[in-house]
């Protein structure tokens, strides 16, 4: 069950201290020719690190989920954690969804993928903002087609950590897609389209050409 909420009335916002980002860069990257994407360059920068950069000043904690060259996340300075085991091998988002919360210790968990470099940089704000206000399960964030048409994007997603027993389940039950999973919840999508909000904020590099393109862009 999903809702759009209007920028009509002021709710206290989650806490940033009290959220948890986990950078989610445990994928094959096979549209990326198998590369690890999270070790792919940005502007110079490792994408998980540069991920990293932006994400810690929006939240709490933070760790990093990721399958391969673990040493080299390590050395980025946080907690670096697999997929949980019960899924299998690069089982897709919905496994470091599973290791965020299953290691979380904050009350709330909040997930980005590491291929998506210009995320805003008040995506927690608001997506705490609206979670709050909702008084819901998840928030997902949300933004603007080419056609104008909001789409969500379910990776970027807010939710409490209280959720690990409902995703077991629905894992259990063969359940993969993560907007299948949050709508058995309450959820709230969160519109990114304001006047001033980039238009390249959700654009997701897969293959290196989209990433040096998008690095291309950058002024």
């Amino acid at each position: 069950m999903e809702t759009t909420l209007p920028n009509t009335e002021i709710f206290e916002p989650l806490h940033a201290k009290a959220i948890t980002g986990v950078i989610l860069a445990g994928g094959r990257g096979s549209r990326m020719g198998g590369a690890d994407k999270g070790m792919q360059n940005f502007n110079g920068v490792p994408l998980a690190l540069h991920t990293l950069l932006r994400l810690s000043p929006q939240v709490g904690d933070i760790m990093i989920n990721a399958n391969r060259n673990l040493s080299a996340y390590e050395s980025f300075g946080v907690p670096v954690w697999p997929d949980s085991t019960s899924l299998g091998e690069f089982a897709g988002p919905l496994a470091g969804f599973m290791t965020g919360l299953e290691r979380c210790e904050t009350p709330y968990l909040l997930t980005v993928p590491c291929d998506t470099p210009l995320f805003p940089h008040d995506l927690v704000a608001r997506m705490a903002q609206a979670f709050a206000q909702a008084d819901a399960d998840f928030a997902v964030a949300a933004a603007p087609e080419e056609d104008g048409q909001l789409r969500p994007q379910p990776v970027f997603c807010l939710m409490r950590c209280g959720m690990l027993e409902s995703l077991i389940r629905f894992t259990k039950e063969g359940g993969r897609k993560i907007d299948a999973w949050t709508a058995q919840h309450k959820t709230v999508v969160v519109p990114f389209d304001r006047a001033g909000d980039d238009a390249r904020g959700f654009f997701n590099a897969n293959t290196l050409a989209e990433l040096h393109q998008l690095e291309s862009r950058l002024p």
